[in-house]
C-alpha cells in the first residue's frame, strides 16, 4: 500500500521535475514571442506565408501528441512510463529547436517558407513526445491533492524563470552575439539555449518518480481510451479552455512586440526609459523597452505564482481561482487599446497588473488536467493519463499556432511590410494595436464559457481523491 508519507514528494525531486518544464518553456516561450517576428524580419516571409506555416504545422502534427499519450501509457520500462521520454527525446528535441531558428541562407522565398514548415514540424514532433510525457508524469508523481498543487507551483515558479531569461535576455543576447549580424546573433543564442533544453530534460529524468499506477486489472485499450476521455466532460472543457486561451494569448504575446516597434513612439519611449535608469537613445528604445515590459512580465508571474497561486487555490478552489484571475486578465488586455502611443508608463504599469492576475492560472491549468485524469479514473476505473494530457497539449499547441496564425494573417491583412521596423502604415499600425488588445480580450471570452462549465469542484475534488486513494489501498493490499 502507498503510505501517506509516500505520497509526499521532496524539494530535490520537486525541483528536478520543474527542470523539464524550464527546457520546455526555453522553447515554447521562443515560439510565442518571437517566432513571428523572426519569420517576418529574418526569414523576410510575408505575414500571410509566416501565419500560414504556424498555422499549417500544428495541424500536420494533429496526429503525433495523441499518438505521444496512446504510446507513453503503453510504454513499459524499469523507469517507469512517461519518466523515460524526457531521455529519449533530449537530444532530437534540441537539434529541432536550433534548425527552427536557424537560417540556412536559402534566397528563394517559397524554399524559405518550406523550410520553415518542415523544421516547424520536427520541433512541434518532438516537442509532443517530450512535454505530453513530461505533463502526464506531473499527474503521477503523487495523488495528494495538496502535493500536486505543490508540484506544479515549483514547476512554473521554474517556467517563469525560463521565461523571464527568454522573453528580458533574447534581444540583448542577439545583440552581443551579432555585433551588428542578427543573423548571427540569433544562431548563437538559439544554440545556447538548446544546449539547456536537453541538459534539463536529462535532468528530469534522473531525479523523479512515478508512484500512481493504472488499476492492475485494467485492459489496454485505444478505443476505450478514446472513448472515455472524450466524452469525459471535466475534460472537454479543460480541452476549449486550452485552446481558446493559448490563441488569446499567442495573439497577444506576438503582437505586443510589433506594438512594441511600430506603435509606441520611440522618443517617448526613451524618455521614460532615460526617466527609469537606462541610458538609451531612441534608435535603441525598442531593444531595450521590449526587453524591460518582458522582464516585468516574467518577474511578476514569478511572484504571482510563488505566493498567490498555491493561496488562492486551496483558499477559494482551482476554478473559482482561475476564473476571477482569467476575467481581470481579459479586462487589462483589452486596456492596452487605450493607451496612448506617448504613454509608455501606463504600457508597464498594464503590464505589471496583467501579469499579476494571469499569474495563479498557470499552474491551475495542469493541475486541473491532471484532476481531469482522476475523474476519468473514478468513473471508468481505469486510468489513460497520457492520453488525457496529450488531448490538452495538442489544444494548447492548436492555441498557439491560431493565435500566431491569426497574428500574421492580421498583419497582412492589415497591410504590414515585413522589415520596415517602425516605419508602417497608419492602417497597419492601427491593426497592430487592436491585435495586442481587443482581440485577444474577445478570444479569452471563449475560454471563461469553457472554464464556467468545469465541474469538479473543491468540495467533489476532495470526495473523489478520497475514493480514488480508498481504491489504490485496496488494490495494494490484494497484490
Amino acid at each position: 500500500m502507498i503510505s501517506q508519507a509516500e505520497q509526499k514528494v521532496s524539494m530535490r525531486e520537486k525541483a528536478g521535475y520543474s527542470l523539464g518544464d524550464v527546457s520546455a518553456n526555453l522553447v515554447f516561450q521562443m515560439l510565442m514571442v518571437y517566432q513571428l517576428k523572426f519569420y517576418t524580419d529574418i526569414f523576410g516571409l510575408d505575414g500571410a506565408v509566416a501565419g500560414s506555416v504556424l498555422l499549417f504545422a500544428p495541424l500536420l502534427c494533429a496526429f503525433f501528441d495523441p499518438l505521444a499519450g496512446i504510446i507513453a501509457d503503453r510504454t513499459r520500462s524499469r523507469w517507469g512510463k512517461y519518466r523515460p521520454w524526457l531521455l529519449w527525446t533530449a537530444i532530437p528535441f534540441s537539434v529541432f529547436y536550433f534548425l527552427t531558428f536557424y537560417n540556412p541562407g536559402i534566397q528563394n522565398k517559397s524554399l524559405v517558407a518550406v523550410y520553415a514548415t518542415v523544421s516547424y514540424v520536427l520541433l512541434l514532433a518532438t516537442y509532443g513526445f517530450n512535454n505530453t510525457p513530461y505533463a502526464s508524469l506531473g499527474g503521477v508523481m503523487t495523488g495528494d491533492i495538496a502535493e500536486r498543487t505543490s508540484i506544479n507551483k515549483v514547476r512554473f515558479v521554474a517556467a517563469a524563470i525560463a521565461q523571464l531569461v527568454v522573453q528580458g535576455l533574447t534581444l540583448p543576447l542577439v545583440g552581443y552575439f551579432g555585433q551588428g549580424d542578427a543573423e548571427r546573433g540569433w544562431t548563437k543564442t538559439i544554440l545556447l539555449f538548446a544546449l539547456f533544453v536537453c541538459l534539463f530534460s536529462i535532468i528530469a529524468f534522473l531525479t523523479t518518480r512515478e508512484r500512481i499506477h493504472p488499476p492492475r486489472q485494467q485492459r489496454m485499450s485505444v478505443r476505450q481510451d478514446v472513448q472515455e476521455t472524450f466524452t469525459s466532460k471535466p475534460w472537454r472543457c479543460m480541452f476549449f479552455l486550452t485552446l481558446l486561451m493559448f490563441t488569446s494569448v499567442a495573439m497577444w504575446s506576438s503582437s505586443v512586440n510589433f506594438y512594441f516597434q511600430d506603435y509606441l513612439d520611440a522618443d517617448s519611449l526613451a524618455a521614460f526609459l532615460q526617466r527609469a535608469g537606462f541610458s538609451v537613445t531612441s534608435e535603441k528604445a525598442y531593444f531595450v523597452g521590449f526587453s524591460l515590459f518582458n522582464t516585468v512580465n516574467s518577474l511578476v508571474q514569478f511572484a504571482g505564482i510563488l505566493f498567490l497561486s498555491s493561496y488562492l487555490a486551496n483558499r477559494f478552489g482551482k476554478r473559482t481561482s482561475f476564473i476571477v484571475g482569467l476575467v481581470l486578465t481579459l479586462f487589462f488586455t483589452a486596456l492596452f487599446y487605450v493607451v496612448s502611443p506617448h504613454d509608455a508608463a501606463l504600457v508597464y504599469l498594464l503590464c505589471f497588473l496583467k501579469s499579476l492576475v494571469y499569474a495563479p492560472t498557470i499552474p491551475l491549468l495542469w493541475a486541473m488536467v491532471a484532476d481531469s485524469a482522476d475523474y476519468i479514473e473514478y468513473v471508468h476505473h481505469r486510468r489513460a493519463t497520457g492520453f488525457c494530457f496529450s488531448g490538452v497539449v495538442f489544444a494548447l499547441k492548436c492555441g498557439m499556432g491560431i493565435g500566431a496564425a491569426l497574428a500574421g494573417l492580421l498583419l497582412s491583412g492589415f497591410g504590414y511590410v515585413s522589415g520596415s521596423m517602425g516605419l508602417q502604415s497608419q492602417q497597419a499600425v492601427e491593426g497592430i494595436r487592436l491585435m495586442s488588445s481587443l482581440i485577444p480580450a474577445v478570444l479569452m471570452c471563449g475560454a471563461l464559457i469553457a472554464l464556467y462549465h468545469y465541474p469538479i469542484s473543491q468540495v467533489f475534488n476532495q470526495k473523489m481523491q478520497a475514493e480514488l486513494k480508498s481504491r489504490r489501498s485496496i488494490e495494494q493490499l490484494k497484490s
